[in-house]
């Protein structure tokens, strides 16, 4: 069987170490979960995750020269699970403008894709060096006006 990159397929869990886990896909070739693409949560413990001689579905992330096969778990849950996410609609304004959110203090950060968070962080620090720059300006000559 040709093992093709992007494919979902079904695996066996064979071996479990440190830094992932060996899973063995039709065809007997084994490929490697790594512990980064076990779960969208932080894995501290992979044991906590998976058990040797479980059925896992995994996304074959790449496949290089010697045959090393690279999987994903968490990858393959959010292509069953989720639908691709549609482009948001850009705002009017400049083109190649950044788009302005309005993030309410109710929003939970964990709702957050990592671009929204980025992009927060972004303007918030924008807001504070503005406001630096506004609070230092007047006080450069001291506060006093120089007359000729």
């Amino acid at each position: 069987m040709q093992i093709e990159e992007g494919s979902v397929l079904r695996g066996k869990v064979t071996g479990l170490a440190p830094f992932g886990a060996f899973v063995e896909l039709d065809g007997g070739k084994t490929g490697l979960v790594h512990i980064s693409e076990v779960s969208s949560e932080y894995v501290e413990d992979i044991t906590k995750h998976l058990t040797q001689g479980q059925s896992v579905k995994v996304k074959v992330m790449s496949v290089d020269e010697q045959g090393k096969i690279s999987l994903s778990i968490k990858r393959a849950a959010e292509e069953g699970g989720k639908k691709k996410r549609e482009p948001r609609p850009r705002t009017g304004g400049l083109k190649g403008a950044p788009e302005v959110f309005e993030f309410s203090e109710k929003r939970n950060m964990s709702d957050m894709s990592f671009e929204d968070k980025l992009l927060k962080f972004k303007q918030d620090s924008d807001e504070k060096i503005q406001d630096l720059k506004r609070n230092t300006e007047g006080k450069r000559n001291g506060g006093y006006k120089r007359t000729y």
